[in-house]
């Protein structure tokens, strides 16, 4: 019997690869873009300095207005930061209140219902169940077997026989009847 398996099928492979290749070439593009874009934008905001033949008052004067940037840019920051941190909240907060609406939905009782287990199996196989089956039939019977008494003795002919020196002979003696000391 010979199948022929689609195009698809067969060069799934090759197909594979080929694209694996595309986006690795997609993947370097765009680093590559990213990064002249970052340079480009930081040759337009922060423009190369030139230090040689300033006097000691010019560099002072450039070193205060770098300061000024650098609060202006951290002013940018800070209110940036700020909103984030109040969106964040504000989306905590929302969600806190879907899940209160989600909660308060009251649900019924449930009560408790006995079900045979022809019942169960009705409602668990459909129509495919349509003999009952026995399941005490198939449970394994087990004898108990009779505890065996023991004699119950007088206590008082035991302490008897015990008491005195022979009774204490006949604990340390050894299986031969020996005295073991």
């Amino acid at each position: 019997m010979n199948i022929t398996w689609p195009w698809f099928f067969c060069n799934c492979n090759a197909l594979q690869t080929k694209i694996l290749k595309k986006a690795s070439t997609l993947l370097a593009e765009e680093k590559e873009q990213k990064k002249t874009d970052r340079e480009q934008t930081l040759s337009e905001r922060v423009p190369p300095l030139k230090l040689s033949g300033l006097s000691v008052q010019d560099i002072q004067n450039l070193c205060k207005e770098l300061h000024q940037k650098i609060d202006v840019v951290d002013e940018e920051r800070y209110d940036i930061e700020s909103k984030v941190v109040k969106n964040e909240k504000e989306i905590a907060d929302l969600s806190h209140k879907i899940f209160e609406l989600k909660g308060k939905m009251k649900r019924p009782a449930l009560k408790r219902v006995r079900v045979s287990a022809d019942a169960m199996l009705g409602a668990l196989l459909g129509a495919k169940h349509k003999e009952s089956i026995d399941f005490k039939a198939n449970l394994k019977t087990v004898k108990k077997e009779e505890e065996k008494k023991e004699e119950v003795t007088d206590w008082r002919k035991n302490v008897d026989a015990m008491s005195g020196i022979e009774g204490r002979k006949k604990l340390f003696a050894g299986p031969t009847g020996q005295l073991i000391i």
